[in-house]
């Protein structure tokens, strides 16, 4: 996390009521309201728990939102919802704003995240304290896990697992930038960082720790984060350990676009197989 002091817009009630969490219960009322009101505006995206800083270009985390999801867990009862034969028992409870958004049946968003006009979601998980832009598309049996940050014109393949981050309250989330394609069955998790325009292809893992390597120059780049306008699969790197060389876990950078260059399946295939693999 940056160093840059961060600006909630959420009320100072909330840490004072984080001090005191271990005497929180849901019959609590005042808290309650307190932690429904700062969910609320998590919920209609005039709060976030995490952003890209323009000037730095760091990940801003704001604890206090995070605090106001994990309290919520606290102080709400358990209740029963239903949507059409389908019955649910929970402390958090489906989103309900979802203006403009195109939600297919078996789509499943919690209330606390926030889901912009424009965003399309096929059967899918949308987790609360998420964020997903306008433009993007959460494909079929996609997860985006807990406050993971989601940009503009995104595109979430079918299985995708974005992964989520609550504990503790400072800790980074995913961050998937705007006009990223994530490809089929990838793993995006632990505060890994997806730049603006890259292409994960199909069944990639990137965690914050994992090594990046660019194969045109053999150069190691940033670990955990995929480049801007750039085409990457995953692979392995040889490591020696007492019993032997084996092969770990890695993300290759194929090739270098444009920027500006939207995500062409046809031209991603080509990449591919000029590396000799199948789409």
């Amino acid at each position: 996390m940056s160093e840059s002091v961060v600006t909630s817009p959420l009320p100072a009630v909330i840490d004072e009521l984080w001090e005191h969490r271990a005497e929180l219960s849901s019959s609590d009322a005042t808290a309650r309201e307190a932690v429904v009101g700062a969910v609320d505006a998590i919920d209609a995206g005039s709060a976030r728990v995490a952003w890209v800083d323009p000037a730095s270009d760091e990940v801003l985390v704001d604890e206090r939102a995070k605090r106001a999801i994990l309290l919520a867990f606290r102080v709400l009862p358990m209740a029963r919802s239903q949507v059409g034969d389908f019955r649910y028992d929970d402390r958090v409870p489906l989103k309900t704003r979802l203006d403009g958004v195109r939600v297919l049946p078996g789509a499943i968003a919690r209330w606390g995240s926030y889901v912009a006009p424009g965003v399309v979601l096929m059967p899918s998980f949308v987790n609360i304290g998420s964020y997903v832009d306008s433009g993007t598309m959460v494909d079929t049996w996609a997860t985006v896990g807990s406050g993971a940050q989601i940009g503009k014109n995104v595109h979430l393949s079918g299985g995708v697992g974005i992964g989520g981050v609550l504990e503790p309250p400072n800790a980074v989330p995913v961050v998937v930038e705007d006009e990223a394609m994530i490809g089929s069955r990838c793993m995006v998790v632990g505060g890994a960082r997806v730049r603006t325009g890259a292409t994960l292809g199909a069944g990639a893992i990137l965690t914050r720790t994992t090594h990046v390597i660019d194969v045109e120059t053999g150069d190691e780049l940033p670990l955990g984060e995929a480049p801007a306008w750039s085409v990457c699969v995953g692979g392995t790197r040889t490591r020696k350990f007492a019993g032997g060389e084996f092969g770990m876990p890695c993300l290759l950078v194929l090739k270098r676009l444009p920027p500006g260059t939207r995500h062409d399946k046809s031209e991603l295939n080509a990449i591919l197989r000029d590396h000799g693999l199948d789409a």
